[in-house]
């Protein structure tokens, strides 16, 4: 009880802060899916090779997980084909045990929030599948297990995909490792990916550029440029007609402090100074 308590106040703080998830994070709430669906299993008194769905939280309502326990005879035998994962035959756990439960993952509409791809856009929700001891089901901590499918893929099959037979070459298959890593690998059939080992799968297509948007930088950096050359002139141009003013009115000014009289030369009226010369001084200050 306490335990799905902790579960339920972690998905809610989650819920509210989504976008600042790390990968010890995440492996938190991979932690308490588990839980979820462990719990659905003793509930139900599970039959061998029969799929159940857990119950979950409101909050995290459009995300579905699943169990199902085999017997690793079965599963080496037969191979597992649930929730769109086909595990081929002649696949061990690792390390060996007499039975294992499988964990299926949809993260719906959440798949956004929890994963990303730089450079891409997810067309299909992430989906994944985790491996588990189920020899003891009532022992408080569950051993995670790998698979050794002896060379051969796991196939990922994606139901709702919207995925095109001419955009195969350019998606790719996301690959989220328990270990936080991440992988893009190429799609050979359309909505189908191919792993080796448990994880967190989503098809992938590149972001779509904005076409057309360097024509509206090149517009914008030539009305810049044109802006600035106008914006010169008219600076240069308003220098110059206020330096002309401003002689004109210095001219004007010394016109009018400088009065003189005109005389007539032949038939020319020209204007004349009046001459004032120093009268000369004897050295004994009389005057000659």
């Amino acid at each position: 009880m306490t335990w799905n308590f902790m579960c339920l106040i972690l998905s809610l703080f989650l819920s509210q802060f989504v976008h600042s998830l790390n990968n010890n994070t995440t492996d938190s709430l991979d932690t308490c899916l588990q839980d979820f669906a462990f719990r659905t299993l003793i509930r139900h008194r599970p039959h061998t090779g029969n799929l159940y769905n857990a119950m979950l939280p409101a909050n995290l309502s459009g995300m579905s997980v699943s169990i199902v326990r085999l017997r690793s005879r079965r599963l080496w035998n037969r191979g597992a084909n649930f929730c769109n994962f086909h595990i081929p035959s002649r696949t061990i756990p690792v390390p060996h045990v007499k039975r294992l439960a499988l964990v299926y993952h949809d993260f719906g509409n959440w798949s956004s929030h929890y994963y990303t791809v730089p450079g891409y856009s997810m067309i299909t929700p992430v989906i994944g599948f985790k491996v588990f001891d189920a020899s003891n089901m009532m022992s408080r901590s569950v051993k995670k297990l790998s698979l050794n499918t002896m060379g051969k893929p796991i196939v990922i099959r994606f139901s709702n995909s919207t995925l095109s037979d001419g955009m195969v070459s350019k998606a790719r298959c996301a690959i989220f490792s328990s270990n936080g890593t991440l992988h893009l690998g190429e799609i050979t059939l359309a909505n189908v990916c191919f792993s080796q080992d448990q994880g967190h799968f989503s098809i992938v297509v590149p972001l779509k550029r904005k076409r057309g948007q360097w024509k509206l930088w090149a517009i914008g950096i030539v009305l810049g440029i044109g802006g600035f050359i106008l914006i010169g002139y008219v600076v240069i141009a308003s220098v110059k007609v206020l330096k002309a003013k401003k002689i004109q009115v210095m001219e004007k000014q010394a016109d009018e402090d400088l009065v003189l009289d005109t005389i007539w030369v032949g038939r020319s009226k020209m204007p004349s100074a009046t001459v004032t010369r120093t009268q000369p001084t004897l050295e004994d200050g009389g005057l000659p």
